[in-house]
């Protein structure tokens, strides 16, 4: 069985249909790192059943070709407790929940992981939770629904639920979400989990990159998507490039060597560069490293 890539080097999260045979099978070739067979929104109620049966071995088919293996469950007040009772035996490596609202529905949706564990022998604590936040309500408990329970590994931020709920107008430039977006990061870095930006829920290719553009600027380094054509893109904006790399080297270099001079900063290129500015630098250096390993 291949070696799974770690969550907080997972750039691309796609969600797909439940039942949905095309998308599901080419789902594992299109390059995004983390698989999310989705129960909620994407599979009618009248077809859940049929998800759930077909989940055993989906999951079992992506984390041979070395997926990140995952599934987005129903709130647990509806048909949440039955997903999971169908999907937590194939061992998933993590549950997202939709609509999460306050740390209580993490600490709810542990127990009840925790419970079928248990139950069907699987390592406790293995499987991973990770928060879907669509509406203002948990908006501003981001950082203790983040806090909420030691299988947090990554949080996510919605784009259509969360414009509703705000009753924001949507438009393609995505304006209307650059609060919730920035707050939403704020509050993720604060409690030390990363935060997966909202889909792009238009099919250009064009406007993709500038969201996914933008959202690197803020410090997002991960970002999901609801369309196979678009993993590739995402992983591409958020990889460091090989220009950014050298940009970065050469800042630490010229930093270090004010550093043996005696001096606490250095001009490069008309900027005056500070520790700041260098600590972001490394951060860069690591995760390219760390990403090369994950070609």
């Amino acid at each position: 069985m291949p070696t799974i890539r770690p969550f907080h080097l997972c750039r691309s999260w796609l969600f797909v249909g439940g039942v949905d045979h095309d998308a599901l099978k080419s789902a594992a070739d299109c390059g995004a790192d983390v698989l999310i067979q989705e129960f909620e929104d994407f599979t009618p109620p009248h077809l859940r059943p049929r998800a759930r049966e077909l989940s055993r071995e989906l999951i079992a088919s992506w984390r041979r070709v070395g997926r990140v293996a995952t599934v987005r469950v129903n709130p647990l007040d509806g048909d949440g407790r039955e997903d999971l009772a169908a999907v937590v035996p194939a061992a998933p490596h993590a549950v997202l929940l939709p609509k999460v609202a306050g740390p209580e529905h993490v600490i709810e949706l542990d127990a009840a992981i925790t419970a079928l564990e248990h139950t069907h022998r699987i390592a406790p604590g293995s499987t991973a939770i990770v928060p879907n936040v669509e509406t203002a309500a948990g908006l501003r408990l981001t950082f203790d629904i983040c806090r909420a329970s030691p299988r947090v590994v990554a949080c996510l931020v919605a784009s259509e639920d969360m414009a509703a709920d705000l009753g924001a107008e949507r438009s393609r430039e995505g304006h209307e979400l650059d609060h919730a977006r920035a707050r939403f990061l704020v509050d993720c870095v604060a409690a030390g989990i990363p935060a997966i930006d909202c889909p792009y829920t238009w099919t250009d290719v064009e406007g993709l990159r500038r969201e996914t553009l933008a959202a690197r600027r803020l410090g997002y380094r991960a970002k999901s998507l609801v369309t196979n054509g678009h993993a590739g893109i995402i992983n591409e904006l958020l990889t460091p490039d090989e220009e950014s790399v050298v940009a970065a080297e050469r800042l630490v270099a010229a930093f270090e060597e004010a550093q043996a001079r005696g001096d606490g900063r250095v001009e490069l290129d008309g900027a005056l560069v500070e520790v700041p500015a260098v600590a972001n630098a490394r951060r860069l250096l690591v995760r390219a490293r760390a990403l090369a390993g994950w070609s």
